[in-house]
């Protein structure tokens, strides 16, 4: 499965790409979702820290936190993220 995310510009794309996706073991940083304000996610990582990634809108934070749910609940595995500008591809399996 494949899924595009928007962010707000490229360094929000960096950020998330950066915090998403650990090649090697094909897992997440990821630990949760804390929040969603709008068009901002809010999330945890396995350090327990907290970070803010600013997507495109609303409709993009759904689409990413439907997304990603399934592998924070280790029902997927990510297979690999590629950046292009201010979007994300996720592909997971």
């Amino acid at each position: 499965m494949k899924v595009s995310i928007t962010c707000d510009d490229e360094y929000e794309a960096q950020k998330l790409m950066s915090l998403i996706f650990i090649k090697e073991e094909k897992q997440t940083y990821i630990r949760s979702i804390l929040n969603i304000i709008q068009n901002e996610v809010v999330i945890s990582l396995k350090d327990r820290s907290a970070h803010s990634i600013v997507l495109k809108d609303e409709e993009n934070v759904e689409k990413f936190a439907d997304f990603i749910q399934s592998v924070i609940d280790k029902e997927h595995n990510l297979v690999s993220t590629k950046k292009i500008k201010s979007i994300i591809e996720i592909i997971k399996e």
